[in-house]
């Protein structure tokens, strides 16, 4: 691991390559699940502005991606030069510079925070420029930008996914019924055009109800525009704001009639919906792959291994939408879910996580910067941990069902399957994230209870 003296060396050498000043006031900033983001400044154009340096926590894990940060960039150009609220691209790393893979922007105002921008006022304007970006990610053509972009093949990708849950484990019941579905529901492909890749909250920066920056465009390529827009709606990038469909700003007709104003593109429900379950499954193979980088040691992050029980939130969204195929009749059907029992007798293994939980809560002011952040991965892992009750139902460890699911002999139809797999999520989630909010509507919906 390089260290932050290390960083800045390296640094001082990208900046003089770049015709800039020195760098001072290295920061490490919080977040990132994939890269590192470090803000710095220095002197450029005779004057001192604030940049922000995105690299690769290590060289191995570039590896296998669809290309590096050198076409990375060359997108965020384009973008940029699109109009896209993208930030400039001011250098790039050189294998000389000493610190891997990476490149410099110019940092941009606002905050990435999801629940900052959530609580700002003017969220259908925050909503109609968020549209109006990502029609003009989508207006970039191929001969736009680098051949490296790489044009998707939907049911390539789609095997692809089953090809990493069965290396997982294949034993994930929920997801071998979204895989299951998008083999037989994938369309026909349409005209491509420039997907971001990750166009989410978590992504967007914000600052007094005005979008200021789109983040993050190493999972470019080229694809399907719908993509895009279904990918922003997931119920997990919705954050608090579960009731508001659209990237937790507004309803679905608002996003797509401001895109479709800006875009001059008519929005197809079905593909629409078929992209919504496509990347449903595909984030949670993302969480349970966190794991195994952990294990693998490419990247040694406590975020990784926290990151990968959010699985299950996942799982909990596809069961969601997959039962929307099933009669409403079925669809009413309650739910059994029965709350953990009552502790008696000597401390549990989750009463002593309880307790170490509690006492980290005394020492939070110490932590400041990216240390900060890790104190409350580690709070959640705590948490996690104290939470787990063997006596609840998995919705996983069940590779004989997702098997049979895989090869059509189980459907969501047949009667008890639909009931057991909302059981078993239910009590999953309730264990690893009891306070994701698409859970207790689901416990509303399928139990009839809050």
């Amino acid at each position: 691991m390089i260290s932050a003296d290390q960083l800045l060396a390296g640094l001082e050498r990208v900046c003089a390559r770049n015709s800039m000043g020195t760098p001072a006031a290295l920061e490490r900033l919080t977040g990132g699940a994939t890269m590192e983001s470090w803000r710095f400044t220095c002197a450029k154009d005779g004057q001192n502005e604030a940049f922000v340096l995105r690299r690769a926590p290590s060289l191995e894990f570039m590896e296998g991606r669809p290309f590096g940060h050198d076409v990375e960039a060359a997108v965020i150009r384009a973008a940029f030069s699109a109009g896209v609220t993208a930030p400039e691209v001011a250098a790039e790393l050189e294998p000389e510079d000493g610190i891997g893979s990476g490149f410099v922007m110019r940092a941009l105002p606002g905050t990435p925070n999801p629940k900052e921008i959530l609580a700002m006022e003017g969220a259908s304007g925050l909503l109609k420029q968020a549209a109006r970006d990502l029609a003009r990610i989508h207006s970039l053509k191929p001969d736009d930008l680098p051949s490296a972009v790489p044009v998707m093949d939907y049911r390539e990708a789609a095997a692809d996914l089953r090809a990493q849950f069965e290396e997982a484990g294949g034993d994930r019941p929920i997801i071998a019924l979204g895989l299951k579905w998008m083999e037989d529901n994938c369309p026909e492909p349409a005209e491509p055009v420039l997907i971001h890749g990750d166009y989410r909250m978590g992504n967007l920066l914000a600052q007094d109800s005005h979008l200021t920056g789109v983040l993050d465009w190493e999972l470019a390529h080229f694809g399907d525009r719908h993509e895009d827009l279904a990918f922003g709606c997931m119920a997990v990038w919705r954050f608090a704001r579960y009731d508001r469909p659209a990237l937790g700003l507004g309803s679905l007709e608002e996003y797509f009639a401001a895109y479709e104003a800006e875009s001059g593109i008519q929005v197809d429900r079905k593909r629409f919906r078929y992209w919504m379950i496509h990347r449903t499954v595909w984030w949670a193979m993302g969480c349970l792959k966190m794991a195994a980088q952990w294990r693998s040691g490419a990247d040694r992050m406590l975020e990784r291994v926290v990151i990968s029980r959010r699985t299950s939130e996942q799982e909990l969204d596809l069961l969601l939408l997959l039962e929307e195929d099933l009669p409403e009749a079925e669809q009413a059907r309650t739910a059994e879910f029965s709350e953990p029992p009552k502790q008696v007798g000597e401390a549990t293994d989750g009463e002593l996580a309880i307790a170490i939980y509690e006492w980290l809560g005394t020492v939070k002011d110490r932590f400041e910067g990216h240390d900060k952040f890790q104190y409350a991965v580690a709070r959640n892992a705590l948490g996690m941990i104290s939470r787990y009750n063997p006596a609840a139902m998995p919705a996983f460890e069940n590779a004989p069902l997702a098997q049979q699911i895989m090869d059509g002999k189980v459907t969501l139809s047949q009667p008890g399957v639909l009931a057991e797999l909302r059981a078993a999520i239910l009590a999953t989630l309730t264990q690893d994230v009891p306070k994701y909010p698409a859970l207790a509507a689901a416990r509303k919906k399928w139990t009839g209870k809050d």
